[in-house]
């Protein structure tokens, strides 16, 4: 497949290096050298400076050849101008990075998709159902549903006194078969658990099982069932406004915003939620608000630095629940090592939700992990039905953590073995991927 991504952003340039671990033909344009830097030096992709809306640019590029052209600057009208010039120069498909939610309703989709316009994404709106989802499964700082709900995987951070800590694999405690723990994020390393691995304090734990099974999970990872009621907003932009307006009835909602005009604004748009004109570091503003009473903060300014620095605050005051938008890429390991709760970055989002697309809904990137979980269909004669699990000979690197059997999530263990027609869901370090596709033809 040729893709051409304009645009070299982080959007951009996290897409492209996803994909050009996918044996993709990946083009990658821009108006800066400087932003394009030495990306072709390091990955398998070609860059080019130049304009997304010149014709000459796209045609030296070979946008004719093109079977999807992808454009994510951060200007809305460059990016469909350049879908819509790339469309009539031969692009098969295109994909749009916009900002106007009214784009989005299915009158208008069908509008977009005459005119050549095949895809439409807005970073403000997955970011804001990411949020509503962190806020459902609050026990969890991520969750993902596989194989059309069949089975889950939980993130979970480990606290002091769960009943999984220090806890062998080989002990035989996780021998109940009600979740698999797939992965584990230590610090800055994911691990592939083995037999002599165990569970500590801080770790963030990947664990597998199905929806019957997650209540019992969360007694085991140490996590106290907890309603989300009263929720504070820093911050009042379209990633709060789509939050809000998503969020179930009965929830009780503050936004702290600094300009007057916009909680005018978001006060007429959200007629039951309660703005308050201050600043985040006005702590004796939050302590007469309640924050202390919250059950959780979102913050979403625009600074990374006043997101962190709110919530920081907020676990001082006792919530549980704090999630941050952090805006640069470089910025997450840092924020995830402060433990200051869920991040969110809405360009590592926008970028997985692109990369899913293209593979299709068996493939799932994990922005937070060096790793994807994948579902693989498991054919007639093909080796993964060869033997039973553990004397396949998989990577080092991957874990089965379960499969689909007409329609039912079962959790593997090394006896399990996989029949042809079955659904394997697969956690793998990105440089694994290619290795595990043997396993499956």
């Amino acid at each position: 497949m040729r893709i051409i991504i304009a645009g070299a952003g982080e959007v951009g340039t996290h897409l492209a290096k996803l994909l050009s671990r996918e044996n993709m033909e990946i083009s990658l344009l821009d108006e800066s050298a400087e932003n394009l830097g030495d990306l072709s030096a390091t990955y398998d992709i070609l860059t080019k400076v130049g304009n997304p809306t010149s014709i000459h640019d796209l045609n030296d590029l070979g946008v004719k050849n093109c079977d999807l052209f992808i454009s994510v600057t951060p200007h809305e009208t460059e990016n469909m101008t350049a879908c819509l010039i790339a469309n009539s120069l031969g692009a098969k498909r295109t994909l749009a990075r916009i900002d106007n939610y009214e784009y989005l309703l299915p009158e208008n989709r069908k509008f977009f998709e005459k005119m050549g316009l095949n895809h439409l994404i807005y970073p403000e709106v997955l970011a804001a159902n990411n949020i509503v989802e962190s806020l459902r499964t609050n026990w969890m700082r991520y969750h993902f549903t596989l194989c059309e709900g069949a089975l889950e995987l939980c993130v979970v951070k480990i606290r002091t006194g769960a009943p999984v800590i220090g806890k062998p694999f080989r002990s035989g405690y996780y021998s109940h078969g009600n979740y698999r723990i797939v992965a584990i994020k230590r610090l800055n390393e994911t691990i592939i658990p083995n037999g002599d691995d165990c569970v500590q304090e801080g770790d963030l734990v990947y664990a597998i099982c199905t929806r019957e099974q997650i209540h019992f999970m969360r007694e085991q990872m140490g996590k106290p069932k907890r309603e989300i009621k009263n929720i504070v907003f820093f911050g009042g932009g379209r990633i709060t406004l789509k939050a809000v307006m998503s969020l179930p009835e009965g929830k009780e909602v503050k936004i702290i915003e600094p300009d007057r005009k916009q909680c005018q604004y978001i006060s007429e748009k959200l007629p039951d939620a309660l703005v308050i004109h201050a600043e985040a570091s006005d702590m004796e503003t939050l302590i007469n608000e309640g924050i202390q009473d919250a059950d959780a903060v979102v913050a979403v300014m625009e600074s990374s630095e006043s997101n962190i620095f709110a919530c920081l605050a907020a676990k001082r005051f006792g919530v549980r629940k704090t999630i941050a938008e952090i805006e640069s890429i470089d910025y997450i390991p840092m924020a995830e090592g402060l433990d200051i709760g869920a991040v969110l970055n809405k360009k590592t989002i926008t970028a997985s939700y692109i990369y899913q697309m293209l593979l299709g809904a068996n493939v799932r990137n994990l922005a937070n992990a060096d790793a994807e979980v994948v579902e693989f269909a498991a054919k007639e004669g093909a080796p993964i039905t060869s033997d039973c699990i553990k004397n396949l000979d998989l990577p080092s690197d991957a874990n089965i953590g379960g499969i689909v059997r007409a329609g039912e999530g079962i959790l593997v263990n090394g006896d399990t073995r996989i029949l042809p027609g079955d659904q394997v869901v697969v956690f793998c370090k990105s440089h694994a991927l290619r290795k595990l596709e043997r396993f499956f033809k």
